[in-house]
């Protein structure tokens, strides 16, 4: 009998040591792969930042352009090609 405690008393040193080595070093790689992943997510945010902050303002079109659609429209209604809720909807788009 007291060679079969000892027995147990030695797999549950064993048992014991493994499991707490295996913790350390998952805590560790946790550690490491969080502040790797926070670095990637710090890039990512930049570029992203940079990118919004680098895109120009939409152009909006010449008045000129504007007046020549507008007179366009207006020729395209007169002739029958559009509805009026056609013409309308075209028209608030033109003018923004």
């Amino acid at each position: 009998m007291p060679g079969l405690l000892r027995g147990i008393a030695r797999t549950a040193v064993v048992a014991g040591t493994a499991t707490a080595v295996s913790g350390r070093v998952q805590r560790r790689q946790a550690e490491r792969y969080a502040d790797r992943d926070a670095a990637i997510y710090a890039q990512q945010d930049a570029a992203y930042a940079a990118q919004v902050q680098a895109a120009p303002p939409p152009v909006a079109p010449p008045a000129e352009d504007r007046i020549e659609q507008l007179r366009q429209l207006g020729e395209l209604k007169a002739q029958g090609i559009l509805t009026e809720a056609e013409f309308a909807a075209e028209k608030a788009r033109i003018l923004g």
